[in-house]
């Protein structure tokens, strides 16, 4: 507790931590890396920062293991949040208000500080049970997750400094879960973003003008709208093997985002695109996948190019196969804590991870909670916070034991 208000130290770090304006476009990065440096002196630590590209810190809050030659652990959340339409919310996005009945709103509250700082106090509650773990444990705080990784995790994995960390396998974020149970990520949907172009004769609207940029372009969605639907009806009504539903992570997404054609009412446009959001699950063949997409675009003479794609869709193992997750599961099961296991909707920085051939998981500790990530008035409950430190006091430890 602290001596001035009685609030648990981990609830005023956490609430401090929000209050940092690190909101995209332009995160305050400078003021996140002085508070975790000073946290990292506070809780004795080691601390070091590498820039994946001028003004994009990865800061590291390093605790060495008995044995640092062994493969260590990754403990990752971004230090970036979405922005925040003020309006809509009933407090200040950073102010880190806290009602009666324990709510703390603020954005980034679930998407991703609380995890940060959950990390961070276990290790406090760990230092002083003086539980020293096997493995070092690295604490990570990387930029501009949330706006997909680019100059953060995707660089960060490829410099020799994240090499010399010895990754043996990572946590990072997960999602509310409203029910009692903790949502277990073992893998995402790989986010394909495209640019269909088509083109054709521009002249008078009144003619009959082919090839037609816009038709082109019109039947080659319809094959996409189609499989769209599809994809809808398998998770409307499929079933996994083990008879489980299909969750939104289990089938691919299709979505039109942008449409861009013609100047004015009574011209034929000569070009016309669309630019389309793919999210591809797991058991897709990725190469398979973009043959076909290719040869619809190829039937219309519509030009296709890949803007911004992922092409892994690897997933890390849930059974007895994968140390990591017998020792997750062995926590969970001492804790009476039921897992509901899902590939991820979107994209985490997890991806980069499995990509580089490490293991990970993405869990976020929060139950009987509204998933609030990107909306407004997102808040979390202190009570809720403190019982994902506490469950993290436990998991770390059974995790950085793991013999080597």
């Amino acid at each position: 507790m602290t001596t001035e208000t009685k609030e648990h130290i981990a609830v005023t770090r956490f609430r401090e931590f929000l209050r940092i304006k690190t909101v995209q476009p332009n995160p305050d990065y400078e003021g996140s890396c002085v508070f975790l440096e000073k946290y990292a002196k506070e809780l004795g630590l080691d601390y070091s920062v590498v820039e994946c590209v001028p003004g994009k810190p990865a800061c590291i809050l390093t605790w060495v293991g008995k044995n640092p030659s062994i493969p260590a652990i990754m403990l990752n959340c971004h230090s970036d949040v979405v922005p925040v339409s003020a309006a809509n919310w009933t407090h200040d996005p950073f102010a880190a208000d806290k009602l009666e009945n324990g709510d703390i709103i603020a954005r980034g509250a679930q998407d991703m500080k609380c995890v940060g700082i959950q990390y961070l106090e276990a290790i406090r509650v760990m230092k002083h049970q003086c539980k020293q773990p096997l493995r070092t444990l690295h604490v990570t705080f990387v930029p501009d997750e949330e706006v997909g990784g680019q100059e953060g995790m995707k660089l960060f994995v490829k410099m020799d400094e994240f090499k010399r960390l010895n990754i043996g396998f990572a946590l990072d974020e997960g999602l509310a879960s409203p029910g009692d149970t903790y949502k277990l990520f073992y893998g995402e949907r790989a986010p394909w973003w495209l640019t269909l172009t088509a083109r054709g004769k521009a002249g008078h609207g009144s003619q009959f003008l082919e090839p037609c940029a816009t038709i082109r372009l019109i039947k080659t969605l319809n094959k996409f709208f189609a499989f769209r639907e599809s994809e809808a009806r398998r998770l409307k009504y499929g079933k996994k093997e083990n008879g489980t539903a299909f969750q939104l992570g289990d089938v691919t997404t299709t979505n039109v985002t942008i449409l861009k054609a013609g100047v004015q009412h009574n011209v034929v446009p000569e070009v016309a695109s669309a630019g389309v959001d793919i999210r591809v699950a797991p058991t897709v063949d990725l190469q398979a996948f973009k043959k076909q997409l290719e040869d619809w675009c190829a039937e219309d003479g519509v030009e296709i190019e890949y803007v911004n794609t992922f092409w892994d869709n690897s997933t890390t193992a849930t059974n007895d196969s994968n140390v990591w997750w017998t020792a997750l599961k062995s926590v969970t099961d001492k804790r009476n804590i039921k897992l509901d296991l899902e590939i991820f909707p979107a994209a985490t920085d997890s991806r980069y991870v499995r990509e580089i051939g490490i293991p990970a998981f993405g869990i976020s500790p929060m139950n009987q909670t509204p998933v609030l990530l990107h909306d407004h008035d997102e808040y979390l409950n202190e009570k809720v916070f403190l019982t994902g430190v506490d469950f993290y006091v436990d998991l770390l430890p059974a995790l950085a034991d793991v013999p080597n």
